[in-house]
């Protein structure tokens, strides 16, 4: 259910019910339709919020979360440490967070605002050369040893994707035609494994695309490589992920984020974070697949601001992949560009 509808107290109630916009200019030749989940209106700027709220809400009613005691204690690339952050301020949880050093600094600075405690875990780990492992043995360790500590487990907890049925619940019945593709960016398998369940258990006759990073290791069919754009992809298959989550899967590389988050300012004026380009480059990469007619959902996670120092910042692209504004500057008529 939407946060508002179980009446939690607050800025929390407005967690869930983001709006649904159709997107007119992204591609304005192509024969279907796009709308786009704008999660970024939640009140901590991402999808992850409803996460966050899913997976507390019944240990703070049960009282298994006591103010003043108890301590959450998470992993995570930034958005979700913000939804949890966010949620234990509320309630008056002490909420320790252990990122890496990929973990925006604006990431870090907002779940400080909320008072919540950072932990930079700085190396990676020697078997696969990531930071993740790094991070849960992490919180494993806090958890051991901090009194009365409990790790919501993003990666596992059933309650992640519980939270995203009801974003899937919202998109079928915000469309005005039936859904014939759902886009999903894939990070914990948390918002895909909710939408799919949801999906199935409705019997709704959709293709499911999967959006994963190029070196992730969630779908086991890439070559495992660094990555610099945070919350998408995963170095280690999420519990979660099951077989079958997806009908489709379309890998996407770090300049395809940047890309398709570029086209999306430019073209549709939504500043989105980078999921959200992985996602515009996966819709178009199966562009010429996708039937005449159709409606296309797309799930944007999260709000650009938190990248501006990087996906947005002209140096910081340049410094990583060149000179590629070529890839998103269109042309006016007498020919300058725009």
């Amino acid at each position: 259910m939407r946060a508002a509808e179980t009446d939690v107290g607050g800025v929390l109630n407005t967690i869930g019910g983001s709006p649904l916009v159709r997107l007119d200019k992204l591609m304005p030749d192509a024969p279907f339709t796009l709308w786009a989940k704008l999660e970024a209106h939640n009140p901590g700027g991402s999808i992850k919020d409803r996460s966050a709220l899913g997976m507390l809400i019944g240990r703070l009613r049960a009282g298994e979360l006591r103010p003043g005691r108890s301590v959450v204690v998470e992993s995570s690339s930034g958005n979700l440490g913000i939804g949890l952050a966010q949620v234990c301020r509320y309630f008056g949880i002490r909420f320790i967070c252990v990122v890496d050093p990929r973990t925006n600094a604006q990431n870090i600075a907002v779940m400080r605002a909320f008072d919540a405690e950072v932990e930079v875990v700085t190396r990676t780990d020697p078997a696969t050369g990531e930071y993740l492992p790094q991070r849960i043995r992490r919180v494993q360790e806090l958890v051991a040893t901090i009194p009365n500590a409990w790790w919501p487990d993003q990666y596992a907890n059933p309650l992640n994707p519980l939270a995203h049925e009801t974003t899937m619940r919202e998109i079928v019945e915000g469309v005005p035609t039936p859904l014939d593709f759902l886009f999903c960016a894939t990070s914990s398998c948390g918002t895909l494994r909710g939408c799919a369940d949801y999906a199935r258990r409705h019997e709704l006759a959709l293709t499911m695309v999967a959006v994963d990073a190029a070196g992730s290791a969630i779908f086991g069919d890439h070559t495992p490589r660094k990555r610099l754009i945070p919350g998408h992809g995963a170095a280690v298959r999420p519990k979660l992920y099951r077989d079958g989550l997806a009908d489709k899967v379309v890998h996407v590389s770090d300049l395809d984020c940047v890309a398709g988050c570029r086209r999306l300012a430019r073209r549709e004026a939504v500043l989105a974070g980078g999921s959200s380009g992985a996602v515009v480059a996966a819709v178009e990469q199966l562009r010429d697949l996708i039937p005449a007619g159709a409606t296309c959902a797309l799930i944007f996670p999260d709000r650009g601001e938190r990248y501006l120092n990087t996906i947005y910042d002209d140096d910081w692209v340049s410094t990583h992949f060149g000179d590629v504004t070529h890839l998103w500057r269109e042309r006016t008529m007498d020919g300058a560009p725009c």
